[in-house]
């Protein structure tokens, strides 16, 4: 049951995308219509490698893409994809479905347990959804990028006093997975129909969402 092993934690770590909001294949829509021009193959790639990367920040991806659509990397153009990913994406995250129980959990959990959200949105964008969403208050602190979520656990746990084995990261990518691991904590996956092959791999426990 994931309430009852999260009672025996009193940090916890949440990502945002897969396991707040069900935003993932929102996500994986903006970045195809967004390399769409370059043609399907391009387009097609994008989408795989983004849901095949999840966790991993835009300005890491979209370098990568505009090289495979034979485009110049340079930070102006960057900036400007960058730009137009979060036109797409922002009001649609803020639309999407909630995943099943985390609101309840979200609620029941801020007064006993430390709350920390990492993501890799930009920090100006996920302020903005959780203001949206009215959810803001529930998280002693929100970290999305440029701060990794690696850099940002290390950073808690060092500024709380907190022992790692009393702090758990409930995610549902590689990157969330990594971040936990690289600081000692432990690790939850949200699964999804995009982590299949990490559903695989790792060996820790797993949840479909937060009413088990």
């Amino acid at each position: 049951m994931i309430l009852q092993t999260l009672t025996t934690y009193r940090y916890i770590f949440i990502d945002f995308d897969g396991v707040v909001k069900e935003s993932i294949t929102i996500k994986s829509d903006a970045f195809e219509e967004l390399f769409a021009p370059f043609g399907d193959k391009t387009a097609s790639r994008v989408r795989d490698h983004h849901e095949n990367n999840g966790g991993l920040s835009r300005y890491e991806k979209i370098p990568l893409y505009l090289n495979w659509a034979g485009e110049d990397g340079k930070s102006s153009t960057v900036e400007k994809f960058c730009d137009k990913f979060s036109t797409l994406v922002t009001q649609a995250v803020i639309d999407s479905p909630w995943v099943g129980g985390v609101q309840a959990f979200l609620e029941s959990a801020q007064n006993e347990k430390m709350l920390f959200l990492l993501t890799a949105t930009p920090q100006q964008e996920i302020e903005e959804i959780l203001n949206a969403l009215q959810i803001m208050h529930y998280f002693k602190e929100v970290h999305g990028t440029p701060m990794t979520k690696g850099a940002a656990m290390a950073n808690i746990l060092s500024k709380y006093n907190a022992d790692a084995t009393n702090a758990v990261m409930v995610g549902d990518s590689k990157s969330d997975y990594v971040a936990a691991k690289e600081n000692g904590v432990g690790f939850i996956l949200r699964r999804t129909f995009h982590n299949v092959d990490l559903q695989h791999t790792l060996n820790c426990q797993m949840i479909d969402d937060f009413t088990q």
